[in-house]
């Protein structure tokens, strides 16, 4: 009897899914279920290439038309998947709709936070996370004016730098004392904001949001400490939650998203989840995490079919993830922590440098500014858990590959 196996999310962990569930050989039924009315499609153009116009959104799609129906892979686009009935082996949909499965996968990423603040609904309020949502920011950076973001995490400074490139006035606002401290930690993160903030974006600190006020569209923007600033849009961007709706309303375990195994399965047989929502055990990390990455979204649906169709492999890759802020390209790998103990390659006032992460004398992480080979180059040698000599990794003559030739590799990742 054919075999059906239901994708709910048409993410870029849902795309390459299906397709890894093609590749590998399942010729039983395949269907796609995606709440939005698009084809799966990349995600980081949005508040870059596209916002710029150097994209069109057409431009961002993981797969043409053509591919799924190639592949036959149907498509239930603008659909909802409300619940899975575990015992009955189904996927319940808006509508009244069901889909008989035999196994399920959940791609359903994340959703933007909302803060609890006054003005959320008026015209001119927008939250990044579709390409819909890009389109519509888009044209109204295309129109000048003021600019308000709301956060000033990765997505809010890449969506700032680019309302800057189209000629706008840019306001960031930070609940936080710095710039990307969290992500970054706090020297990386107040060089860019003095980088930012010299390119023309102010940036105001210290400032949570009290209200956004208007008639029925955006005017202006107030602050808890009494600051105010005009505002013809407003951005927010301060972070997202795991869409687990669908999960906890079908009994799956859930913990800061729902739980997997090494092998993308979650606490009920045949179901598996992938991408931002999974949380895995990550053997280079030597702790559970859930990461909202791209490589992670896209490498985990693959390891996440193949372990469907019974090729299973534990899902062990090393974080890694970039953010383009104008002309400047950041890179981490790993799982770098503010407690590590740092080695810099290069001057931070360069705007040219590495920072190497060290855990009990092992290589953890690393972040890159505008230094991409120094960061994929030390993937490896987080991947082999390797200790280094600090003064090897500090030498920008040193080849850091020959550095994992030499030096000794450890077996089990310090906590």
């Amino acid at each position: 009897m054919t075999e059906t196996y239901v994708v709910v999310g048409a993410s870029l962990a849902g795309a390459r899914a299906v397709e890894t569930l093609r590749t590998e050989g399942f010729d039983g039924r395949v269907v796609l279920v995606g709440a939005e009315n698009h084809l799966p499609y990349d995600r980081p153009p949005l508040s870059k290439e596209v916002i710029l116009g150097h994209k069109q959104p057409g431009e961002t799609l993981i797969h043409p038309a053509e591919f799924y129906s190639d592949n036959d892979i149907e498509l239930l686009l603008g659909a909802w998947a409300t619940r899975i009935d575990t015992h009955g082996g189904r996927v319940e949909l808006d509508r009244g709709r069901s889909i008989a499965a035999d196994k399920v996968l959940l791609c359903t990423g994340t959703t933007p936070r909302r803060p609890d603040v006054p003005g959320l609904d008026l015209d001119g309020v927008h939250f990044l996370r579709t390409v819909d949502d890009s389109a519509a920011i888009r044209d109204k950076l295309l129109a000048g004016g003021s600019v308000v973001i709301v956060g000033g995490g990765l997505i809010g400074i890449e969506l700032a730098a680019s309302a800057l490139a189209l000629g706008n006035d840019v306001t960031v606002l930070e609940r936080e004392p710095g710039l990307l401290r969290r992500v970054l930690g706090t020297r990386i993160g107040d060089r860019l904001s003095r980088l930012h903030s010299e390119n023309g974006i102010r940036i105001r600190t210290n400032a949570e949001v009290a209200r956004i006020e208007g008639d029925h569209h955006v005017r202006r923007v107030h602050t808890m400490d009494g600051f105010v600033v005009e505002a013809d849009v407003v951005v927010v961007g301060i972070g997202v939650l795991p869409a687990i709706e669908l999960a906890r309303d079908s009994g799956i375990d859930l913990d800061n998203g729902i739980v997997v195994d090494e092998f993308c399965e979650t606490s009920v047989p045949n179901i598996y989840a992938a991408g931002d929502i999974a949380n895995h055990p990550n053997e280079v990390a030597g702790e559970r995490i859930r990461l909202e990455h791209w490589q992670n979204a896209q490498n985990q649906g693959i390891a996440a079919a193949r372990s469907m169709v019974g090729h299973r492999e534990p899902y062990r890759d090393v974080p890694w993830f970039w953010s383009d802020q104008g002309e400047t390209n950041i890179q981490v790998a790993g799982r770098p922590r503010a407690t590590d103990d740092l080695v810099w390659r290069g001057d931070p006032e360069s705007m040219e440098f590495s920072v190497f992460h060290l855990r009990h004398g092992v290589l953890v992480g690393v972040v890159g500014v505008n230094r991409r080979r120094d960061v994929r180059m030390a993937m490896s040698l987080i991947d082999k858990q390797v200790r280094p000599e600090q003064a090897l990794l500090a030498d920008p003559a040193v080849d850091l590959r020959k550095i994992g030739d030499s030096q000794s590799v450890v077996r089990g990742l310090p906590q």
